[in-house]
């Protein structure tokens, strides 16, 4: 029997809106991907910011439980990896942070043709197979 994978679909949105999908995401100008959102009970999510509420609240719960507390601290206090997950946004739909690959699927088409429109750089689908997403580095762990 194979194993199911949930999926996650992220979006790199341009240096110019990365910032109002940050603060507004109801703005106007987001207002192609929040009719998408709205229609797939799914909301954006910035990934720095996911970062810093994770070291937030391992540093509050004790670092100890945080497997991956080094590496999340780490990447918050580098400027370069800093610009990238501004623009970086991880898609959650009804509330989840991974979901069924039919969900991802979906979503992946609805968003699809706003990449390169001057909000959207990038659209990725990602799932949660181990042996396809980075591990932290030994000095991190």
């Amino acid at each position: 029997m194979s194993e199911e994978w949930d999926y996650q679909i992220r979006l790199t949105i341009s240096d110019e809106f990365a910032e109002i999908a940050r603060t507004d995401p109801q703005n106007a100008a987001l207002a192609p991907i929040g009719e998408i959102l709205a229609k797939r009970h799914a909301a954006l999510r910035n990934q720095f910011d996911a970062f810093v509420g994770y070291v937030t609240q391992a540093e509050t719960q004790g670092v100890e439980h945080f497997p991956l507390y080094k590496w999340t601290k780490a990447t918050i206090e580098d400027p370069v990896k800093k610009a990238k997950h501004i623009k970086s946004f991880s898609i959650h739909v009804e509330g989840e942070e991974v979901y069924p690959k039919a969900a991802a699927d979906a979503l992946e088409a609805d968003l699809s043709p706003l990449v390169g429109g001057g909000v959207v750089e990038k659209l990725s689908k990602h799932d949660t197979n181990p042996a396809n997403n980075p591990q932290a580095p030994a000095h991190l762990r």
